[in-house]
């Protein structure tokens, strides 16, 4: 019963206070967040058994793909079921520890995810610009190495985003207005100087973000440059079609991702309500439809697929 009583004064906890304005609404809204929750469980984790049970789709291309339903998934996992322990019992306490835990799993989530479709980018440009040599390029080995270092990346880069504020004051009021612990709205709880988190954070996301779309950019700007030398329209369908999975997915992440950023920092005049909702969606809606598209736009994985389903 002490999850129910917890006081915003009570110095060794936050309360995350879900959706201001819905609190209403808070059982109606769990029907879609535990419904998306469940789907994205579902795909990614069969991505992950297909893949893992069939040797024939041991390639780069099927690894990255589990790397990015693993990301879905600890992405999700970070903040749903807190979300929906808020919705259904009310049991908004949580400890400033597991606040600070929870922000730096989720954010290192967010990076790892990034770096992934950085990786993904260019296995596409190998795959499209230099396919005599893809696999000899990228072997299952190198796609494990750079697997690893986009884990470093994530790790190095968000691990000082809870250090930084452990050494912060915090205000008596210690209500998030959010369902997780969302890095700006833990820092503005604190009493003292947050210049050097506000600083970071900013940093932080112009690395992962920017660079990483940057990277993308490139691969796509090349891509664009090399089927546009081929002369066959088939040939141009075919290119593109390889890619259509990983742009839509690529636009499914960034594209909200950022307009929650940006409205956090300078859309004061958005409604609390919206931000978060809209915050939330992004954590649901792309882990929950990738493995989808995925599923549809790749046909030797959707073969498996069916497969396995038949055998059932």
């Amino acid at each position: 019963m002490a999850a129910f009583n917890l006081t915003p004064s009570d110095p060794s906890t936050f309360i995350l206070n879900g959706i201001p304005g819905l609190e209403a609404a808070h059982i109606w809204i769990s029907i879609p967040f535990s419904t998306f929750y469940l789907i994205s469980l579902l795909g990614n984790f069969t991505i992950l058994f297909v893949v893992g049970k069939e040797q024939t789709l041991h390639k780069p291309m099927y690894l990255l793909l589990c790397m990015l339903a693993l990301t879905d998934i600890g992405l999700s996992t970070c903040v749903v079921p807190k979300a929906l322990c808020i919705f259904w019992f009310r049991s908004k306490g949580i400890t400033v520890d597991g606040c600070l835990t929870q922000m730096f799993f989720f954010n290192m989530a967010m990076a790892m995810q990034s770096a992934v479709l950085v990786t993904m980018a260019f296995d596409r440009y190998v795959a499209i610009c230099d396919p005599l040599r893809y696999t000899t390029i990228l072997t299952n080995a190198r796609i494990a190495k750079l697997g690893l270092v986009d884990l470093i990346r994530a790790f190095v880069l968000i691990l000082p985003l809870p250090l930084l504020l452990r050494r912060l004051p915090f205000c008596t009021n210690r209500v998030i207005p959010h369902t997780y612990c969302e890095h700006m709205a833990v820092v503005k709880m604190s009493c003292g100087d947050t210049t050097v988190n506000r600083t970071y954070g900013l940093v932080t996301t112009f690395v992962v973000i920017m660079l990483d779309l940057t990277l993308i950019g490139l691969s796509y700007g090349l891509i664009i440059r090399a089927v546009l030398r081929i002369s066959s329209k088939k040939a141009h369908q075919k290119a593109f079609n390889t890619c259509t999975a990983h742009i839509c997915v690529i636009l499914m992440f960034y594209t909200p991702f950022l307009f929650s950023v940006l409205t956090h920092r300078f859309g004061q005049s958005i409604a609390a309500h919206v931000h978060i909702l809209l915050a939330n969606l992004y954590l649901l809606v792309p882990p929950m439809l990738n493995p989808i598209i995925y599923g549809v736009k790749t046909k030797e994985l959707r073969d498996k697929v069916g497969k396995y389903i038949c055998r059932m």
